[in-house]
């Protein structure tokens, strides 16, 4: 795989919330938004059910390492996520795919990796950055470390 950039500049990072909306649709930006926020591999953060959020909280069994992450969801997260169940009460997946709703008898899934990945990936090339779907993680774990210079966290 392609190494990927961590977005360091916040007009940057709204700039891409923006084209991913306008060009592949809300729910790719939420995508965005909440991966921004909760900093999870690609994978568990497509795998987030509505079942997993209790009280303001992310209860995950990460799927790399196999610890479960208990995670305090911020303000603009629980905006997100709650604007998602009201707008699709019906769905399981936090990003489910809407492919899977005309198919008939095909279980519901979350959006594919490989979706996201591809429309990340040519968003970056209109802003100029390698895009990638880590590049939330790192984004995240950047502006972080800029604002504390606290490495551990």
């Amino acid at each position: 795989m392609a190494e990927v950039q961590a977005v360091k500049s916040l007009d940057t990072v709204k700039l891409i919330s923006h084209l991913l909306d306008r060009h592949y649709g809300q729910q790719m930006a939420d995508i965005w938004n909440v991966g921004l926020n909760l900093a999870l591999r690609i994978t568990d953060l497509l795998s987030i059910r509505f079942s997993d959020i209790q009280d303001e909280r992310l209860l995950l069994k990460e799927g790399k390492t196999g610890k479960l992450a208990n995670i305090k969801l911020n303000q603009k997260t629980i905006e997100i996520i709650h604007r998602i169940k009201t707008e699709h009460p019906t769905h399981l997946f936090l990003f489910q795919s809407f492919r899977n709703q005309r198919a008939g008898n095909v279980p519901p899934a979350p959006v594919s990796r490989r979706y996201v990945s591809r429309a990340f990936s040519l968003i970056g090339e209109d802003v100029g950055i390698d895009l990638g779907t880590h590049s939330m993680r790192k984004t995240r774990g950047y502006h972080l470390y800029k604002s504390t210079k606290d490495i551990a966290r």
